[in-house]
């Protein structure tokens, strides 16, 4: 067989169900959902399958690989859509020939950045991958040029954040899809092109646990009867939602919700025999409609000169308001001052220059 009449090419929506099936059938881990950005690749010859492949989001955290990029925790956050996982890779039984495994990850990493920028709208840096060292030893990998920088420590994502428990270490493989990825990943400013959407932070523990604090001295505009959540947390869970990305009340609720027992504990929540809850859309809604911009606002400028210090960079970013005239006729202008690492806005003022 010729390796050149391999052809590798996205699933079509009407192969889609043979896909999972033959993934389902044959591969180890069995077939995964297609959950927010996510490729499936086939690999055919004479419109024959040969083999599988899966790319999706990145995990959230691996130590090993946020060691190789060098990036700071913040920029991982706002960064990790710029990595790609490559979550499944299956050659079917009667396929398993010298080199193919190779030939195949080779042609899908040549076309997936063009293929990943037209469907979602973003760049791809580096794709990732793990592997079972009990079952496998990387071969495939290591042949088509991915670098094994080191092992996880063997907690996996779970419905409620990650699992109490440590199970067995995978392998961890990268590959830079060009030369100055790593450098680009782990740069203070990120290049404009490679922005995959709103700034957006990524909370620590002690964020978390401090964000409440600051909406306690704010009068609660409720009634006392019926409430099951106080103000302040969940005026700190909107807040934490929006500075991770969040727009909208749905959103925001669905933030909430997606958060595991610890984070909910920082942030205040309330505490029931079924662990702890978190307020429902119209819960947030209503008290972000009735309460006091005005003490809302100072309480977040409370929380970013507490945090302020944390940025190495500023950017100074002005627009002119075109609707915008005074009672003089001059148009009014904005300048933000705004931190790079952690893109909070520390200030904003208003200006109309003098004729």
């Amino acid at each position: 067989m010729s390796f050149r009449e391999i052809v590798v090419r996205p699933i079509e929506p009407c192969q889609e169900k043979q896909y999972q099936a033959l993934m389902q059938q044959y591969h180890y881990l069995g077939s995964l959902p297609k959950i927010g950005e996510t490729i499936w690749y086939g690999a055919f010859r004479h419109d024959e399958w040969i083999a599988l492949a899966g790319f999706s989001a990145a995990a959230w955290k691996c130590s090993a690989r946020d060691r190789f990029i060098g990036w700071d925790f913040r920029h991982q956050y706002d960064r990790l859509k710029l990595v790609v996982n490559n979550s499944r890779f299956l050659i079917l039984p009667q396929w398993h020939v010298k080199n193919l495994g190779s030939r195949i990850l080779s042609l899908c990493q040549k076309r997936l950045p063009r293929d990943w920028q037209e469907r979602f709208g973003h760049p791809v840096l580096l794709l990732e991958t793990f592997v079972d060292p009990h079952r496998f030893r990387g071969t495939v990998y290591r042949a088509a040029n991915w670098l094994y920088v080191g092992d996880t420590k063997g907690f996996r994502r779970t419905s409620h954040g990650y699992s109490a428990t440590a199970g067995l270490p995978k392998m961890v493989f990268l590959k830079p899809l060009q030369p100055r990825a790593l450098t680009l990943l782990s740069s203070p400013i990120l290049k404009p092109y490679l922005h995959t959407g709103g700034p957006r932070i990524m909370l620590t523990a002690e964020q978390m646990l401090s964000l409440p604090g600051f909406f306690r001295d704010i009068p609660d505009p409720r009634r006392a009867q019926g409430r099951r959540h106080s103000l302040a947390s969940v005026l700190a869970l909107a807040a934490g939602a929006v500075l991770c990305g969040m727009h909208g009340y749905k959103a925001i609720a669905d933030w909430t919700k997606s958060l595991g027992p610890k984070a909910r504990q920082r942030f205040g929540c309330r505490r029931e025999k079924s662990g702890f809850i978190v307020p429902r859309e119209y819960i947030i809604r209503d008290v972000l409609i009735r309460v006091d911009p005005c003490h809302l606002d100072q309480a977040l400028q409370r929380w970013n000169a507490t945090y302020a210090t944390k940025d190495q960079s500023l950017a100074i970013d002005g627009k002119t308001m075109c609707n915008a005239i005074d009672d003089a006729g001059h148009q009014t202008h904005i300048m933000s001052v705004v931190g790079h690492q952690s893109k909070i806005c520390h200030t904003q003022k208003k200006w109309a220059p003098c004729r």
